[in-house]
């Protein structure tokens, strides 16, 4: 089976490493103390009106939600770097400067999950990242908001992200 590289998300060994570490917590140990913060909550009698009961069946709900995406992940995950785009080109791994709407941004086209929390990052599937993947510095292109406005996005410069 090959893979895409549409469908690999490319991971430094440290995001990997960062991501399996949450995984492995929260599919152990992790699942096992909600299971009991459950099972007491459960204890305490009447499960209507029981608001501990309900906060660790939400809480259960959402760890699951993120064991299922960070398996997802990791299953699709690409270990090293990216294949290097030609300089001046967008494509998932670069830190993009272009005008969003004639205001000035600076972000990274790829994971949040590869980028921590030092720079804002859009998908490359997201409605800005799929306009703007492939152009190159000094093109435009629009693409078509949450809200239905067309927004102009103008390419200014590109450089590879260094995490």
């Amino acid at each position: 089976m090959t893979e895409t590289t549409e469908s690999v998300t490319w991971l430094t060994q440290e995001a990997h490493d960062r991501l399996k570490e949450e995984f492995d917590f929260l599919s152990g140990e992790g699942r096992a103390e909600i299971v009991k913060r459950i099972e007491a909550a459960r204890e305490e009698g009447d499960l209507k009106e029981n608001g501990g009961y309900h906060a660790a069946k939400d809480e259960q709900g959402k760890r699951e939600a993120r064991i299922r995406q960070l398996q997802q992940l990791l299953d699709s995950a690409q270990v090293g770097e990216a294949p290097k785009a030609p300089a001046g080109v967008v494509a998932p791994g670069t830190v993009v400067t272009a005008k969003v709407a004639g205001e000035p941004m600076r972000f990274l086209l790829g994971s949040r999950e590869v980028a921590g929390d030092g720079i804002e990052v859009y998908s490359e599937k997201s409605p800005l990242g799929s306009a703007i993947n492939g152009k190159h510095k000094g093109e435009s292109a629009t693409f078509v908001a949450p809200n239905g406005n067309k927004v102009e996005v103008e390419i200014v410069d590109t450089e590879p992200f260094v995490s």
